[in-house]
């Protein structure tokens, strides 16, 4: 029945943001994605054009909004052709949402950016998200619209617990991980959990040195939601070896590895970093063999079904099917 739903009720797109990611989610549910035009004028602007008939159709839009800020025109103005051309509901599948970091303000004259974003979304006429580890969790309250914060907790998780790491101690690097470190230790059998206190210099610089917990001879996960510039883990890991931990591993959903992130990181101490493909990590040219990459196709895929057949998506992680 299901099948026969997808083949007949509902139409894929995707922009240009994560084709391969795209392409896998769709050959997760045995489905294709269906032809559009994602591309440029002449004069740099983004055309699109759906090339099959959306009409009473639900429509699945995957795109991230990852930088540049073209990611986030081309999802817009996908939701905007669909909108036009009548389809039934719109459905925005955002495995990484960008523009995230500013969810409140800490200074004056600061914007919220995620709001800004959450707002641009929905009036485009977006009827439904999906999303993949949001950077802070009230960014789904900032929707006015049905939002599911989806987590790549349990596809991290079996693959740390799958290694049989000897005395393992899960590690957040700022307060922020807190609750997600605790998520992901849930998943670690044996596991104990630290946190640091991070002093953050600048946007490009963090001093981490105050450490909760004890790693002395124990085998360290460094969590978090997304590695940036990779500065806060590798002073992290720097940190815990001196407090006498035997090794360091860390991970997150999303490898965005901003600037000269990933040759730092081949220069660490830090044995693995495993990521999601949430972003098209794995098109990177400089990637390293480090880097460790984990799909999120049946996580999402598993989410769809649920939505089309209106059932539980909170179900899929308290069974934990993935």
């Amino acid at each position: 029945m299901v099948n026969t739903i997808l083949k007949e009720d509902v139409r894929f797109f995707s922009g240009n943001s994560n084709i391969p990611l795209s392409q896998a989610i769709v050959n997760y549910l045995g489905v294709s994605l269906s032809p559009a035009i994602v591309s440029r004028f002449p004069d740099g602007e983004i055309q699109v054009r759906c090339l099959e008939s959306v009409r009473g159709k639900d429509v699945f839009i995957i795109q991230s909004t990852q930088t540049p800020a073209e990611n986030l025109l081309e999802l817009l103005i996908l939701i905007d052709a669909v909108k036009r051309a009548s389809a039934r509901s719109i459905t925005a599948v955002v495995p990484f949402f960008g523009y995230a970091r500013q969810d409140r303000k800490t200074k004056s004259r600061e914007p919220i950016s995620a709001k800004l974003v959450s707002n641009l979304i929905t009036t485009a006429g977006a009827s439904r998200v999906v999303a993949v580890d949001l950077h802070a969790a009230q960014i789904q309250g900032f929707f006015d619209i049905p939002t599911d914060n989806l987590t790549a907790v349990l596809i991290l998780g079996k693959y740390f617990r799958e290694l049989n790491l000897e005395n393992p101690v899960v590690v957040a690097p700022d307060v922020g991980a807190v609750q997600r470190a605790t998520d992901f230790a849930k998943e670690i059998p044996n596991s104990t959990q630290a946190i640091f206190v991070k002093k953050r210099l600048s946007p490009y610089e963090v001093d981490t040195s105050r450490l909760i917990g004890e790693v002395e001879g124990k085998t360290v996960i460094l969590v978090d939601d997304a590695i940036h510039t990779g500065n806060t883990l590798i002073n992290a890991a720097n940190e815990v070896l001196r407090r006498g931990a035997k090794a360091v591993y860390a991970t997150a959903t999303h490898g965005i590895f901003a600037q000269d992130s990933l040759k730092k990181f081949e220069g660490s101490p830090i044995k693995e970093i495993v990521v999601t493909d949430t972003l098209p990590v794995l098109s990177r040219p400089e990637l390293i063999s480090k880097v460790k990459v984990l799909s999120v196709a049946p996580l999402i895929g598993e989410a769809i079904k649920r939505i089309i057949m209106h059932e539980s998506i909170s179900e899929l992680f308290e069974k934990k099917e993935i």
